[in-house]
């Protein structure tokens, strides 16, 4: 799959690029990341990309011709045959959620065009004549579109083949349907104490059928307490068994007790 990345910081991804496991993905050639700079599309010596509000206001607005000219630009270079053209994303806060089911959509995709805004926002002309989709990352603003853009290249890129050293990591991840979208459960590692604190007697029996119980349990008392609507879309889901509720119905009966 191909990326590409417009952003006035386009230095902000090198060393995200070349680090971690995700960069697998990007040397192999399984994600293909292209990055370019609407400066370079803007005209005058000071390759101007920003101007004021009209109306007035605080701060600036990105221009929609350089925007537009970079764009357009970019597929050309991606040579698509009309109708096939990857969308046009925006990092936006009134743009969807970004969510799990979204980014295994975007794994198994041809890639997108993703449009890392700052200042203000852009012309919103530009936006209406090029924006596909808008993705938020939560109910907060950021500088610019950059490190959402990283946050979807890396959840994409480690959903690719080989990324990952075990290739059934991703499956016990948290929100994926093999946990019917429940949080995942805690995990411990060697010694098994450490500064008085031991490792839950469960995890030591040997016993796979009451580790797996005692695992699928703790997600639910989890997902429970944090994020009860997700426990309610695997109810709905037909997801949860007679026994899951009973557990569940105690739980919130007996909100204090150890899972």
């Amino acid at each position: 799959m191909r990326l590409d990345v417009i952003t006035l910081f386009p230095e902000l991804f090198a060393p995200f690029l070349i680090s971690g496991v995700t960069r697998r993905a990007y040397e192999s050639g399984l994600v293909e990341v292209m990055l370019w700079n609407p400066r370079d599309f803007a005209e005058g010596n000071y390759r101007r990309v920003d101007d004021r509000s009209f109306g007035g206001g605080p701060g600036m607005v990105m221009m929609a011709e350089p925007l537009a000219r970079c764009l357009e630009t970019i597929r050309g270079d991606r040579a698509e045959a009309a109708g096939q053209q990857a969308p046009a994303v925006l990092f936006s806060p009134i743009g969807q959620p970004l969510n799990h089911s979204a980014v295994t959509g975007w794994s198994a995709s041809a890639g997108a065009v993703l449009i890392c805004g700052r200042y203000e926002g852009l012309d919103q002309r530009f936006i209406d004549m090029y924006v596909d989709q808008q993705i938020s990352l939560g109910d907060f603003v950021l500088s610019g579109g950059e490190i959402a853009a990283m946050a979807l290249l890396d959840a994409v890129a480690r959903l690719q083949p080989g990324v990952l050293n075990d290739e059934g990591s991703h499956q016990l991840d948290s929100f994926n349907p093999a946990l019917d979208g429940l949080l995942d459960c805690p995990h411990y590692t060697r010694p098994e104490s450490w500064r008085d604190q031991t490792v839950p007697d469960k995890l030591l029996s040997g016993n796979h059928a009451h580790i797996e119980r005692w695992r699928r349990e703790q997600r639910l008392a989890l997902t429970q307490r944090q994020r009860p609507d997700l426990v309610q879309q695997a109810r709905v889901a037909g997801q949860l068994s007679a026994r899951d509720e009973v557990f569940l119905a105690d739980l919130i009966e007996n909100p204090e007790q150890d899972a």
